[in-house]
């Protein structure tokens, strides 16, 4: 009987994603640490400061006032006001607060996302590299992640071309791009963005624009999808500019039409996004002088890396346009990057992330490193590779 019963427990096949191997990174350089070690983390898209202090004293202030329930599955409706109103004011747009669903940060949206669009079997296209929970959450949903190959000559983004080549092989059921961009830190220009929404619909590609580092933008102005038309889907997050990874909380506009199979999904899913974590959110738009402090200091990271990077021996790469992302080509050091990111933590004490875990043909010739952190890491870091690579 427990033979047969071991039979029957296991694992199903849509559950065999690849793991997201920067987490597997933190949990070596968590070791070194608790054998006494000092690592520079570089490896994790997350910012080093604190939430907004607005935030941090609204939640309190909620759980002082006594009992946290449910709220709407779509969210409180004074923070989908005042998600309207930042788009009013950062976009110069309306947007109606009944097409905002309050998610459980970015990834909750995907999920919501990928279920309302999309049935199994179907093509959605993404950039390569690229975020690698887009193809394992769809594959995971039983539909079939098409990886568009990008390069430095368009900037790491996605061309109208390309997408629409890829379209008449088979027909595509949607596309997500990213701006700015995980792991490149690239952007799309506003008009380059509109031409690839404008191309999707004369063809009937659904459009997904993951806007999850909005705010962190240095070379222009990140303009939202949303604001070239009202079919598309828009995925923002409070984890990147907010600071606020671990609150678990982000947002989507919908199109009208979706917002119904959305709320039953969420309602299903999820019930309700933590109710903390909603209070703190619509607070942290108060936040925002603070919080451009702290862009102000990616900014300073951003340069920081630019110049000691080449000097170091790492000279490969793209600046930045946004995010807090250098992806830098390490192919004249090494074949394997996932050896070399290993190497450079044992032996540097540096944790970044292989570029595998991004691109699984041609990421073995890149590093992602992550500049969130303090402008002190960012110099000791390019020391400790510098004196590494010279060894």
């Amino acid at each position: 009987m427990q033979a047969k019963a071991r039979g029957l427990l296991v694992p199903s096949a849509r559950s065999d994603v690849p793991p997201f191997m920067v987490m597997d990174v933190m949990e070596h350089a968590a070791r070194i640490e608790a054998a006494g070690g000092h690592v520079i983390h570089m490896e994790v898209g997350q910012p080093a400061a604190n939430a907004p202090a607005t935030a941090i004293a609204a939640a309190k202030a909620a759980l002082d006032a006594g009992r946290v329930g449910y709220t709407t599955a779509l969210g409180i409706p004074s923070l989908r006001n005042r998600i309207a109103r930042y788009y009013r004011e950062q976009h110069r747009m309306e947007v109606d607060p009944a097409r905002i669903v309050v998610t459980t940060g970015s990834s909750g949206g995907f999920i919501l996302a990928f279920l309302s669009l999309f049935e199994p079997g179907d093509r959605v296209a993404m950039a390569s590299p690229g975020y690698p929970p887009y193809r394992n959450i769809l594959r995971a949903l039983g539909c079939r992640p098409v990886e568009i190959e990008i390069s430095e000559r368009d900037r790491w983004a996605i061309t109208k071309e390309a997408l629409l080549a890829e379209h008449a092989k088979e027909p595509l059921a949607g596309v997500i791009v990213a701006s700015p961009a995980n792991p490149t830190g690239t952007m799309i220009a506003p008009e380059q963005l509109k031409e690839l929404i404008e191309a999707c619909e004369e063809v009937g590609i659904r459009f997904i624009s993951d806007e999850i580092y909005h705010g962190l933008d240095y070379a222009f102005f990140g303009e939202t999808a949303a604001k070239f038309s009202d079919d598309v889907f828009v995925i923002n997050s409070f984890s990147k500019y907010f600071c606020m990874t671990g609150w678990r909380v982000g947002w989507m506009v919908v199109p009208e039409s979706f917002v119904r199979s959305v709320e039953r999904l969420q309602q299903n899913l999820a019930i309700s996004v933590p109710t903390l974590s909603q209070v703190a959110a619509e607070a942290a738009f108060d936040g925002r002088e603070e919080m451009d402090a702290i862009k102000r200091g990616y900014e300073a990271n951003r340069r920081i890396l630019i110049e000691g990077l080449p000097q170091a021996g790492l000279d490969n790469f793209l600046p930045a346009d946004g995010a807090f992302y250098l992806y830098a080509n390490v192919a004249r050091f090494t074949n394997d990057s996932l050896d070399f990111a290993k190497k450079m933590l044992d032996e540097a004490g540096v944790a970044a992330t292989s570029g595998v875990d991004f691109d699984t043909s041609r990421g073995t010739h890149y590093l992602r490193f992550c500049y969130a952190g303090s402008a002190e890491e960012m110099h000791e870091a390019v020391e400790r590779i510098g004196n590494w690579l010279k060894r």
